[in-house]
């Protein structure tokens, strides 16, 4: 497996476009497929979620995906089906396909409802810019931004030549119980809609389902993966999975590293578990930790509230046997070894990491063999800043 440019449009049989004002943001992808999805858990949730998740229930298949920013179309009633099956009828019209064959997604502020009118006036612009170019990629990504700071893109060639690209949007009001604000890959294998399904539900609960940036499950949460067939390759199934676990994890990360204003990209990573969700539970509660993505921000080792968020998380812990370490990836102290802990009064190794752009905390419980990987970024005064004045 290698890494390849373009993102979405290095798959084949993928064309991309989008465009951007002040305010609203406008995406077109055309790529036909099979296609599986997973959503969000909260209970509240947008209608074009509602209307993509009924399609692909129905027909798991997907020839187009519309997606605006600016406006999440989320707790606008009738009016807000009404005008997610609109922008389907407007992106079938131009696609030449089903509605029933179209995505929708949309995000941005909840509770308002969307200018259809300006989607109407700026879909002709996007449609006559579709292309399989790297930039056709990065304009659908730049138009789905909203308070994201960087474009989150990737791509990968497997041994067999399939190609698998993913682009994804999130900042803020992020702890996926599913997938992440918005994400979209697609993969030129052959694969049907259930190998897709089984395959997105594996990668996406070791990667966007360990990642949280504030601890907010959004009403809009939609994660895609659709499959063109473009390649004429059918992969061994296991080899297509280990390359959507990369994909998807490292579409997780850069999510984690550009949550609202953060500065710094934390990892979790917890061994020696009872089972996996005990160790999925402790990694996620740690990341999730105010005390301690507020501690990391203020570059302070401040290692008893990880062994207090472990506490809490409701794995499994006897704190005579636990073990944590702090990492930038190259050197690593030990904080606490074997339940006993460590003098760090004066290791100046220590600061070092602390002031990292990436923190990797590492905890051991001891207690059996499952790991588990969690992500996510420090807590700032920028992000009570942003969230302060997002609509305002």
């Amino acid at each position: 497996m290698r890494s390849i440019d373009g993102g979405i449009c290095a798959v084949r049989g993928v064309h991309a476009a989008g465009l951007k004002d002040d305010y609203m943001g406008l995406a077109l992808i055309e790529g036909a497929g099979p296609c599986a999805g997973v959503f969000t858990r909260n209970k509240v949730v947008a209608a074009p979620v509602v209307f993509t998740r009924d399609n692909l229930e129905n027909h798991k298949y997907v020839a187009g995906t519309i997606i605006n920013s600016g406006n999440a179309n989320a707790f606008t009633g009738e009016q807000g089906m009404a005008d997610a099956r609109e922008m389907a009828r407007l992106a079938a019209d131009k696609l030449g396909v089903q509605e029933s064959h179209i995505a929708v997604a949309s995000t941005g502020v909840i509770g308002r409802f969307l200018d259809v009118g300006w989607i109407k006036d700026h879909l002709d612009e996007v449609y006559g810019t579709l292309s399989a170019d790297p930039q056709g990629c990065r304009n659908a990504t730049k138009a789905i931004m909203t308070t994201d700071l960087i474009e989150k893109e990737v791509a990968v060639e497997l041994e067999c030549g399939v190609r698998i690209g993913g682009i994804t949007k999130g900042s803020g009001m992020i702890e996926p119980n599913m997938g992440t604000m918005l994400a979209f890959i697609y993969t030129d294998a052959i694969l049907s809609a259930d190998t897709l399904k089984a395959c997105l539900v594996k990668a996406n609960d070791s990667s966007f389902n360990m990642m949280v940036v504030d601890g907010d499950t959004s009403t809009n949460d939609m994660a895609l993966l659709t499959a063109t067939g473009a390649s004429s390759i059918a992969p061994d199934v296991a080899n297509f999975q280990r390359g959507l676990d990369y994909v998807l994890v490292e579409l997780a990360k850069k999510i984690a590293r550009d949550g609202e204003g953060a500065t710094k990209l934390i990892e979790v990573q917890v061994n020696g578990a009872s089972d996996l969700a005990d160790a999925r539970k402790a990694a996620k509660t740690i990341v999730r930790s105010p005390l301690v993505k507020s501690a990391i921000y203020g570059h302070d080792p401040n290692w008893g509230r990880v062994v207090a968020a472990a506490g809490y998380s409701g794995a499994s812990l006897d704190q005579d046997t636990i073990s944590l370490k702090f990492s930038d990836g190259e050197n690593a102290v030990t904080l606490v070894d074997h339940g006993q802990v460590a003098d760090t009064s004066a290791n100046k190794q220590l600061k070092s990491i602390m002031e990292s752009d990436t923190v990797i905390i590492s905890v051991d419980l001891s207690l059996g063999e499952a790991f588990a990987v969690a992500w996510g970024c420090d807590l700032t005064y920028d992000y009570v800043r942003i969230n302060a004045e997002y609509t305002t």
